[in-house]
């Protein structure tokens, strides 16, 4: 059995030969590029000193090359737009050094110089003469964005300032899609999980914009949350506009694609807390679910793709709501959450959608705990969620920086132990 027909069987909630195991295949779902060397150099695929490609700056994740996929025996591959979310392509590579000690490449206009505080800046589709759109501080791991938020004129509010980033995707994009889709489904037996942006309605990572120079509109973080209840009617027809345009592009890009893309990535937009949603099912229902069932209807109608929605958090009371509205798969599984707790979930939602992450606590037991305990917390999740397909293992979340390089081997050890059917 390859890996996209194990992929296939378990989001169809059967029993393949072993789980699937996912790493970098979304932004949600990968690597601090830290501690990809420390897993590189520990595995003994580089030489030391041999630098990491940083493929996302704004998490700073680090590229999972094929090699690292054979060695830890990952089923699935992703592909994104060619552009990063500070605007600029991955390309020109050149090396520079992290806050940590880390050697990286970077795309060429990445801007590796620092403030007079020490602080690492970038610009908008890597050009200075442009406001900065994230900030890295001093001895920092990531970058946050920067609020350029022009001053609200409350009675002249215009829809379309918000819809400047929605828009036709290019031929240059399409033809990027089609071509990965073709080489990834040619070149590998991996499930492909493809991000094609456009679909996720209200994600706070992109209501800043950091790609635009001079984004227009409601960009502040705060102003955008107030915003959802104080101009309903403003954020609600955003998202009208910017679904039909949506829904055109999936069209476009579904021809040059086809069912070689196994899972399609429709949201990221957190709906979840540490303790609970931040807004309530009546919101949800209101403001975001229509649009929710017009994409999934959409793709469930004409193609043979799942839909993977990203929420972090505890969103167990919203389940129910995610699941009629169509989707498959539910990512990152914050088990750490309140309300999460995964035997209930197993329980209560297993046999209706895919698990795709819940692996391990990447809060306390990955970075803070011992190898024994990333073992057993490891072995645990695979007794819970295995069984009965609807599982993709993933850490939740990406697994960050200043992860213990024996917990990264511990963690992939007993992944290739425990993974193999039936789970014991």
């Amino acid at each position: 059995m390859n890996s996209r027909e194990r992929v296939h069987l378990v989001l169809n909630h059967q029993e393949p030969d072993c789980v699937p195991v996912d790493l970098g295949g979304s932004a949600t779902s990968g690597m601090h590029v830290s501690s990809v060397y420390l897993l590189r150099q520990a595995l003994g695929l580089d030489e030391p000193g041999t630098p990491v490609k940083v493929i996302e700056p704004y998490q700073m994740l680090g590229e999972i090359k094929p090699d690292l996929i054979e060695a830890l025996g990952i089923d699935v591959v992703g592909i994104s737009s060619l552009k990063t979310l500070f605007g600029f392509k991955n390309e020109d590579w050149k090396p520079w050094t992290t806050f940590d000690g880390t050697p990286v490449l970077v795309p060429g206009v990445f801007n590796t110089d620092p403030e007079p505080s020490g602080d690492i800046l970038q610009y908008p589709e890597g050009d200075k003469s442009a406001p900065p759109s994230g900030r890295m501080p001093q001895g920092g791991w990531y970058f946050d964005a920067i609020i350029r938020q022009p001053p609200l004129d409350e009675d002249n509010l215009n829809i379309e300032d918000n819809l400047e980033e929605f828009g036709p995707t290019s031929e240059e994009e399409l033809a990027h899609f089609g071509r990965e889709a073709k080489r990834l489904y040619e070149e590998t037996d991996k499930a492909i999980l493809a991000n094609f942006g456009g679909t996720a309605f209200g994600d706070i990572a992109l209501v800043p914009a950091p790609w635009m120079k001079y984004p227009k509109g409601i960009r502040d973080v705060t102003e955008w949350y107030i915003s959802t209840v104080a101009r309903r009617d403003y954020v609600y027809k955003i998202f009208e506009y910017q679904c039909d345009i949506a829904l055109e592009n999936l069209a476009k890009i579904y021809e040059v694609v086809g069912n070689r893309v196994t899972v399609v990535f429709a949201t990221g937009t957190d709906f979840g807390a540490q303790n609970g949603p931040f807004i309530s099912t009546q919101t949800y229902r209101e403001l975001y679910k229509p649009f929710h069932i017009r994409v999934n209807n959409w793709i469930h109608k004409n193609t043979q793709w799942k839909s993977f929605i990203h929420t972090c958090g505890s969103v167990r009371s919203l389940l129910p709501d995610f699941i009629d509205d169509g989707f498959d798969i539910l990512n990152p599984v914050q088990t750490s959450a309140a309300h999460m707790d995964p035997l209930e979930l197993k329980r209560e939602f297993g046999g209706e959608i895919t698990f795709w992450g819940g692996g391990i606590d990447t809060q306390r037991i990955l970075p803070f705990g011992t190898p024994v305990e990333v073992r057993q917390d490891v072995h645990e999740r695979f007794r819970i969620f295995a069984p009965g397909g609807g599982f993709v293992f993933n850490s939740i979340h990406n697994i960050q920086a200043g992860v213990p390089t024996e917990n990264l081997l511990a963690l992939y050890e007993a992944v290739k132990e425990y993974r193999n059917y039936p789970i014991t």
